[in-house]
């Protein structure tokens, strides 16, 4: 399963972290491991390239893991809540738990 985690202080985002395999189908055919890919490191890409927000990361296979040291700007935020909304949306549309979004108040 993968497992999502959103770090959170107040309303304010501090970052994210990604970790684990869906396990739905073979690795190169995994259509939820590639949908939590291309959500999680876009958004990534997305807040350091387009907002100019400063971004910690570290990327393994498997796991992904951003922090946001400065904190988000507006723009850094909305690309949050589309994130995890998307994230959610594959959360609820699949029977079995492949994969799971928390919450963790830091």
């Amino acid at each position: 399963m993968i497992t999502v985690k959103i770090f959170k202080r107040s309303d304010d985002f501090e970052g994210f972290q990604v970790s684990g395999h869906a396990g739905y189908a073979d690795s190169g055919y995994d259509i939820i491991c590639a949908a939590v890919s291309v959500l999680t490191v876009n958004t990534a890409n997305s807040i350091e390239t387009l907002t100019g927000d400063r971004i910690e990361d570290c990327e393994k296979d498997g796991f992904l893991s951003c922090r946001f040291p400065d904190g988000l700007s507006e723009s850094g935020r909305l690309l949050m809540r589309s994130m995890i909304l998307g994230l959610q949306q594959i959360e609820a549309n699949y029977d079995e738990p492949y994969v799971k979004v928390v919450f963790s108040e830091v």
